[in-house]
């Protein structure tokens, strides 16, 4: 049996991330939205609440220990508030939980430090393919071994703050198998695009990532020269995207509930109409549903058991259909208001419909 009660350190943490969710992210969002920018003392002020930290031992530079319950409820809260702003300050993450997860030991103790221990810094990560059958465990990007090294040709997209980052993982297609690669801002064959044009997320800087025989050393193959599974990284991308999901998604619903409560037609309350009330209750009962799902496969991450993979897939597969379900809904209990950018709905909407493109860009 397990308890869906957060244990005090958690409730902690929430309330810290639901006021800057809320004090911080949101009252930014439209603002940043507007002008494709996040200011980088917004981000610095995210990442100062401690979350990857608080993931990271303290013989690594952090101060905690990785639960991936605490991360998605994490998760949740900051992209409650915005998800361009969540996904900004959680994109380090990206980086240093695969090398806490899978990562040797000379990785782990060469970059978990210098990221935990620093201000917020742009490490970053790229799996996602520009192919409309892109598959996290048939990538179309290769690693070949050569020599002592890996040669590694390919292209990525959505790609958090390349242009700018100190290190980046790359995963590509090894004998059948996807690994990560380090790769560093420097190296050779490695080419950042222009930052992409997105049809939501506008103030996070996205990048395509072409990689034109790029030699990486054998030891910068994550987990070393034997390498790693690659099955706790998808399971952790999977959960901490669907756990933003359910985030936008409580979002877009109070949005649009508060709306209906206060907005009269024809002397009456939009609340009061029966199709509306019916949609609204529907959204709320799916975000529910999702948001035990999703809890439920991070519990079953942190216990170690077989079938959180499954789980981990059920969870996203659901989020991504609910969060375009309810902020389609909310944009349209506002009726012709829920189209102008007056309100936020139509960011969620843009936002949400993102979700079933991104997974692999936050991990938590």
């Amino acid at each position: 049996m397990y308890s869906f009660e957060p244990d005090d350190e958690q409730k902690m943490l929430v309330d810290a991330m639901n006021k800057f969710a809320i004090n911080d992210l949101r009252a930014k969002a439209s603002e940043n939205d507007e002008e494709g920018h996040l200011p980088p003392f917004l981000v610095e002020k995210g990442w100062e609440l401690g979350f990857l930290q608080a993931s990271i031992p303290e013989q690594y530079g952090g101060f905690g220990e990785r639960s991936a319950v605490t991360g998605v409820l994490a998760a949740e809260e900051m992209a409650y508030g915005d998800l361009a702003g969540a996904l900004a300050v959680m994109t380090p993450g990206s980086f240093a939980i695969p090398v806490l997860l899978v990562g040797s030991e000379e990785q782990k103790q060469k970059y978990l430090p210098a990221i935990a221990e620093a201000e917020w810094s742009p490490y970053t990560a790229g799996i996602i393919e520009p192919y409309f059958d892109f598959d996290s465990l048939d990538l179309r990007t290769t690693a070949v071994e050569e020599n002592s090294q890996f040669l590694i040709n390919g292209e990525k997209m959505y790609v958090p703050y390349a242009a700018d980052a100190e290190a980046l993982i790359i995963y590509a297609k090894l004998d059948g198998k996807t690994q990560g690669f380090i790769l560093h801002r420097d190296a050779d064959g490695l080419e950042v695009g222009e930052r992409e044009k997105t049809l939501g997320l506008y103030a996070l800087p996205t990048y395509r990532v072409r990689l034109k025989g790029v030699r990486v050393p054998k030891s910068d193959r994550l987990g070393g020269e034997q390498g790693h599974d690659f099955a706790p990284i998808l399971d952790a991308m999977r959960i901490a995207l669907a756990a933003m999901a359910v985030g936008v998604s409580r979002s877009a619903l109070e949005y649009a509930r508060d709306y209906a409560k206060e907005r009269e037609v024809f002397k009456v309350k939009v609340a009061q109409k029966q199709a509306i009330a019916f949609m609204i209750a529907e959204m709320a009962t799916e975000i529910e549903a999702i948001r035990l799902v999703v809890w439920e496969a991070a519990w079953m991450m942190d216990k170690g058991m077989p079938d959180a993979c499954k789980q981990a897939y059920l969870a996203l597969n659901g989020a991504m259909d609910m969060a375009m379900m309810v902020t389609d809904r909310a944009v349209q209990v506002l009726g012709g208001h829920g189209y102008i950018r007056e309100h936020p709905v139509e960011r969620w909407m843009r936002n949400g419909r993102g979700i079933a493109m991104l997974n692999g860009l936050v991990i938590v």
